[in-house]
């Protein structure tokens, strides 16, 4: 376990109470504000750590980084130093911010020159993904859809054996407070009669977290489940938004495809693997048992809890799901080992999305199709309306925190708006 995860660490900076970003998280994202270029920065308290500026100080100077790789639009490049080093600067980030260590705290103007408060700047995509799976791996989210199409039969025959999961487009993956418009596509309205093309009346969001991976090793050679934690960076918070209507039409034979492709919003902080290890917790029983290549050992969920709201333009938001990223059927390790058992190849920046996470509570149904049971039951909002799902001017903001031992590391939020179909 990182020293840095000490429950009884603190930092000489204030972080104000309930805080997503103690010094036990410090996660990595790319930060912007006037006057300077985008750069990489560590979250704490309601601060973000300029590392750019902290590197050309010589604060870093043990790990003889460029300055193109933090001070860069993209945190591509600092992810493929690969893990040994960007754990070793995280390690050294929180000995700087501990309250004891003089070192950064006494330097000259230390606050002014090296922290922004988090209000002040924009916050970017973090990184670049060149490729972005989707998985499909949570048990209560796959029956639920399955039932309202195939009562009889809800899980396919393969859903137990295999990490069920699709390739996304990345091209639009948007960061948090990007808002989108609303899709349009082929909708069949009536069966045995031609679909029609409109915009989509049934836009949903999805409740997912993504993990964000290292290089992998050459093309052909697979990553196990026990080596998995090596190849993955962090996690964000992700809204797989998706039109429920365009997809009934299209996703015979091949699966998603417009209907998913539209947006997909992401948190803008990393949360790094090492910041979620103390949160590591057992999983739902697996049977029948997995074939050997997704056989793993220890805990490997993690117990994140998650909410989502729903704020309807100019009215106060209301919270419409409860949920937790321990209820997931596939964990993250065998989610990249499936990946990769083909031999497929994995890089840096790439992203995979954990599919919608659905709690067997109804309040923790990761969607709306689950919430209102395809329409059939709205929620009614605070101001009184109703939703059967997303309308335009809605916007739709998930958080996401891990607690334990009276440390919370979280995520932040991921919130984006629907705008009308143009």
């Amino acid at each position: 376990m990182s020293r840095a995860n000490d429950p009884g660490l603190q930092s000489w900076i204030s972080v104000p109470e309930e805080s997503d970003f103690p010094i036990q998280n410090l996660p990595f994202g790319i930060f912007q504000t006037d006057g300077l270029s985008p750069r990489v920065g560590v979250a704490i308290g309601d601060q973000v750590l300029d590392l750019a500026a902290l590197n050309r100080d010589g604060f870093l100077t043990a790990f003889d980084l460029p300055d193109s790789i933090l001070e860069n639009q993209y945190l591509n490049d600092f992810i493929k130093l690969g893990k040994d080093k960007t754990s070793a600067v995280r390690e050294h980030l929180s000995d700087l911010l501990q309250e004891e260590n003089a070192v950064l705290r006494d330097a000259p103007d230390a606050v002014n020159k090296y922290f922004h408060l988090q209000a002040s700047v924009q916050m970017l995509l973090p990184v670049q993904p060149g490729d972005y799976t989707d998985f499909y791996s949570s048990e209560v989210h796959a029956t639920n859809i399955g039932r309202m199409f195939r009562p009889d039969n809800p899980l396919m025959p393969n859903w137990k054996y295999i990490p069920v999961g699709y390739h996304g487009r990345s091209s639009t993956i948007i960061v948090s407070g990007e808002h989108f418009h609303r899709p349009k596509g082929q909708i069949l309205e009536k069966d045995g009669e031609p679909p029609v093309f409109r915009a989509s009346t049934q836009l949903d969001f999805e409740l997912e977290t993504a993990f964000i991976t290292f290089d992998g090793p050459a093309m052909g050679q697979s990553i196990t489940t026990s080596e998995a934690e090596q190849y993955i960076f962090g996690m964000v918070l992700f809204n797989d938004w998706s039109a429920r209507d365009i997809q009934r039409w299209e996703y015979v034979p091949l699966g998603p495809f417009l209907a998913k492709n539209f947006a997909s919003s992401i948190s803008p902080w990393v949360v790094t693997l090492d910041a979620l290890q103390p949160f590591y917790c057992e999983g739902p029983v697996q049977d029948p048992p997995v074939l050997d290549y997704l056989r793993f050992n220890g805990p490997k969920n993690i117990d994140i809890s998650l909410e989502v709201g729903i704020i309807p333009e100019g009215n106060e938001e209301t919270t419409v799901c409860h949920s937790n990223f321990k209820y997931m059927y596939w964990n993250i390790n065998q989610q990249l080992a499936h990946q990769t058992v083909n031999g497929c190849l994995v890089r840096a920046g790439d992203m995979y999305g954990s599919g919608t996470i659905s709690a067997p509570a109804e309040d923790g149904y990761g969607s709306m199709m689950e919430l209102t049971w395809r329409g059939q039951n709205p929620l009614t909002m605070k101001d009184g309306s109703t939703r059967k799902f997303i309308e335009d001017g809605d916007t739709v903001v998930i958080r996401g925190w891990c607690e334990r031992n009276g440390i919370r590391v979280g995520f932040g939020e991921v919130s984006s708006k629907v705008l009308p179909a143009i």
